[in-house]
């Protein structure tokens, strides 16, 4: 007899049995997830190695869902307690076939929490995980659009990476166990106490310089997964208390992939990297990551104008394309660039403190960023203003930068909106500008927000980065059924397509720690949050 003919339609998708998901039983949780997208994940699962269940058994290793709800409402309860299969979020999936390699599983877990709701484990990976697919650039090089909207941005650049902790080793369950202290609600940052600065040993510089450069070169072709890559490896390796001679040393650490791995490799054997040293030689690499540097200019700018011609920043000068934010970006380019040392930023928050008093008594004028991280230089500066009545910050900001005006601290603008007093945008107030230290002409950037009291502990946050932390608890909201940013925690909903959009009231949080509470993320002192 004939063999059966198999249409087109009923053919699987090849199985590699050493593929990426090789060894994997798999229990799809369908609810909430578009038909299409999960058709992708079930061709992708067979095509690297997984095999698809379609009932939950004791043969199951893996549990994917959208959220602990979803899953709830197809399994019992109890059956998942005593199953020994990992239940997932989606998540890690979507970020596993982009990355081209595992994820780290313990931030994606879903645990059943009582009551029926679900969140990831309170587990932290030590460094291993934040939200790759949700990258922001650093707010020096995004485009003027970008800034006026502009939420929290601390991606680093080569410059920061010579500043390093020694102290930061600590596994994040050893930091749980210090979850209750108390946190002070308006905390005193002005300080010079060497035992708060960020100062690890930096033994690996040979590799971390390399990786920055490689951070700042993706970030200006707009390249966003490949540069946070490098972000999230940067910090695991300057850490170390030892030189690394071989990528074997290394392998088992969080961030350190194949490809890490192999460029590590490269680097210590031969003292360079031949991919920086293409892209170095690379004419339009070289001169989009020379544009994206200028403030104001993102990559897509960027790009324009390298193929309009230009090739230098003197090139720029005569361009009447650029904005005026780009032009002062330009303009003061070396200056902005020029790293602002931790005594000098700590002299200015104590100035714009005492003219805040003396425009609003009370207020609270807080300097974040790497500057609140213990940093001991900065690139800019990073102020969260708020009033603790909850009212009285209303208007404060126009009063604040006409005082700061008059004294010639701030110098130029870029952006200016005011929403507190008409009640839009969450009444948050945003200043971007260009100011001087007194006595001098040097040019340093300085971004003010004013944040209503009830939403002050979330901006707290999100200004005081690192942004590997803020991804990793944005993905830990998401995980709950919520949407975080700079002036919330808000529920989320599904919209059309089966999107989740942000819910119009968000929870309200007097502290930091309680929002890392409610998240079940072990607390960290601001010191500590350079991941």
């Amino acid at each position: 007899m004939a063999p059966k003919s198999t249409s087109k339609k009923d053919k699987s998708p090849p199985s590699d049995p050493d593929g990426m998901f090789s060894g994997m039983v798999v229990f799809l949780i369908e609810t909430g997830v578009q038909s299409r997208r999960l058709q992708i994940w079930k061709q992708k699962l067979v095509q690297m190695g997984a095999k698809i269940e379609e009932r939950f058994s004791k043969n199951v290793t893996h549990v994917f869902a959208i959220d602990a709800n979803s899953l709830l409402q197809k399994v019992d309860r109890e059956r998942l307690t005593r199953s020994k299969a990992k239940l997932l979020a989606y998540q890690w999936l979507e970020d596993s076939l982009t990355k081209g390699e595992k994820e780290f599983e313990d931030l994606y877990v879903l645990s059943l929490q009582s009551g029926g709701g679900g969140s990831l484990s309170p587990k932290a990976d030590n460094g291993s995980h934040p939200n790759s697919s949700e990258i922001t650039p650093k707010k020096g090089r995004s485009s003027a659009e970008d800034a006026k909207n502009a939420s929290p941005r601390h991606m680093i650049d080569a410059k920061d990476l010579a500043v390093v902790d020694s102290r930061d080793t600590k596994s994040a369950s050893s930091l749980a166990s210090r979850s209750s202290s108390p946190e002070v609600a308006s905390p005193e940052v002005g300080t010079s106490d060497s035992s708060s600065l960020y100062k690890p040993p930096d033994l690996n510089r040979n590799i971390t310089q390399i990786f920055g450069k490689l951070i700042n070169i993706y970030r200006a072709l707009g390249d966003d997964r490949r540069s946070f890559s490098y972000y999230k490896a940067i910090p695991v390796i300057e850490k170390l208390p030892f030189k690394i001679e071989s990528a074997n040393q290394v392998k088992h650490l969080p961030a350190i992939g194949k490809s890490m791995q192999d460029h590590i490799q490269e680097i210590v054997t031969t003292g360079k990297l031949s991919k920086l040293e293409h892209f170095e030689k690379d004419e339009k690499v070289k001169t989009i990551s020379l544009f994206g540097e200028v403030w104001g200019i993102g990559p897509a700018t960027a790009l324009k104008l390298y193929e309009k011609g230009h090739r230098t920043l003197d090139d720029l000068r005569n361009e009447d394309s650029l904005t005026h934010s780009q032009r002062l970006g330009l303009k003061y380019f070396d200056d902005i660039q020029s790293r602002i040392p931790r005594h000098e930023v700590e002299e200015m928050e104590r100035l714009l403190q005492k003219i805040g008093e003396e425009i609003l008594p009370s207020v609270i004028v807080v300097c974040g960023g790497s500057y609140r991280r213990g940093k001991s230089s900065c690139g800019d500066m990073d102020v969260v203003i708020t009033h603790a009545d909850g009212k009285s910050h209303i208007g404060f900001l126009p009063k604040f930068v006409k005082r700061l005006k008059d004294m010639k601290f701030l110098r130029e603008d870029l952006v200016f909106s005011v929403h507190s007093t008409e009640g839009t945008d969450s009444g948050v107030d945003t200043y971007f500008g260009i100011c001087t230290y007194p006595g001098r002409e040097l040019r340093h950037r300085i971004d003010f927000k004013v944040y209503p009291r009830d939403i002050y502990a979330f901006g707290l946050i999100a200004w005081t980065g690192n942004d590997v932390l803020n991804r990793r608890l944005r993905l830990l909201a998401e995980s709950k059924g919520f949407h975080l940013d700079d002036t919330g925690l808000f529920p989320a909903t599904h919209g059309a397509g089966g999107k989740r959009t942000k819910g119009s009231a968000s929870l309200k949080f007097d502290t930091e720690k309680q929002v890392f509470d409610f998240l079940g993320f072990p607390w960290l002192e601001p010191n500590e949050r350079n991941l």
